[in-house]
């Protein structure tokens, strides 16, 4: 059968609408599965304090919301170059009102929430790495960041905790508040004033986001991760209180004192997550 030059050109239409309806389809498809298009997450990212809000405890020598921010924004530029969307609450030095960086991270249904703060206390001895969230979806994320951030810093592991903090309980996606070290320690003071930490607190974070769906089993916290498994977290639930801790008789409060001062081990009112962040009950 013989086949016109304008018949031709009808078939030839035809093939390009087809190669076209397939190529659409298979976008819309790899839009829509995070194996083939990569991560889908939008990661919010709530650098603590800023604007007149300073961060720290009165005459603390370095300014935790210059800290917060640096480290923010070298996340954004590690998550964004690997796929992710990122959603900053503040990217300059202003004052956030907590309620407002909850509803940023509320608004997107897909969202992990990620709050940088940096510790200090009273006592300059007091120093490491801790992690804190609320809800139990929210553990798989702070096992992941906290297993990467304490095992590359040089600080001490003061382990991941459950406290009630606004940011963290008002928050309907996964959220975590990472404590990454005590400006007042003059060792980590020194140690994240130089932009390399900062640039490496970045990776670790980083790191624990892109792993946060690997997080395996409690039976497996005990064995070593690898590329696909990271140990769950034990956690220190610190949203209840004991009734022996509530009644606690008063002359047993100087001897209590007493204890305090002489153990090695920094006290909660030295985590300045509690005493120095407005995040707090």
């Amino acid at each position: 059968m013989k086949i016109s030059f304008s018949q031709l050109r009808l078939i030839v239409a035809g093939f390009s609408v087809a190669s076209m309806v397939c190529t659409a389809s298979r976008a819309a498809q790899t839009s829509r599965d995070p194996q083939i298009s990569g991560p889908s997450t939008t990661v919010v990212i709530d650098a603590g304090h800023g604007g007149y809000d300073r961060g720290g405890i009165p005459g603390q020598r370095i300014p935790e919301k210059e800290m917060t921010l640096d480290v923010a924004q070298r996340l954004k530029a590690l998550l964004a170059a690997g796929g992710y969307r990122v959603v900053m609450t503040r990217n300059s030095d202003v004052f956030v009102p907590l309620a407002a960086r909850v509803a940023i991270a509320n608004s997107y249904g897909n969202a992990i929430f990620v709050c940088i703060h940096f510790n200090s206390a009273k006592r300059m001895g007091a120093g490491g790495i801790e992690t804190y969230f609320y809800s139990r979806e929210s553990l798989p994320l702070a096992s992941a960041i906290h297993y990467y951030v304490a095992g590359g810093a040089p600080s001490s592991n003061r382990g991941v905790r459950r406290r009630g903090f606004y940011v963290l309980r008002k928050t309907r996606v996964p959220s975590v508040l990472v404590e990454c070290g005590f400006l007042t320690n003059p060792t980590e003071g020194e140690y994240v004033q130089t932009s390399t930490y900062r640039q490496k607190l970045a990776e670790e974070i980083a790191a624990g986001v892109r792993g946060r769906n690997s997080v395996g089993s409690a039976l497996s916290a005990t064995r070593m991760a690898t590329a696909e498994s990271i140990p769950l977290q034990p956690y220190i639930d610190q949203t209840k209180v004991t009734k022996s801790e509530r009644k606690r008789p008063k002359h047993s409060h100087k001897k209590s004192v007493r204890k305090k001062k002489s153990s090695s081990q920094p006290t909660e009112s030295e985590a300045s997550a509690a005493s120095k962040n407005p995040e707090g009950n």
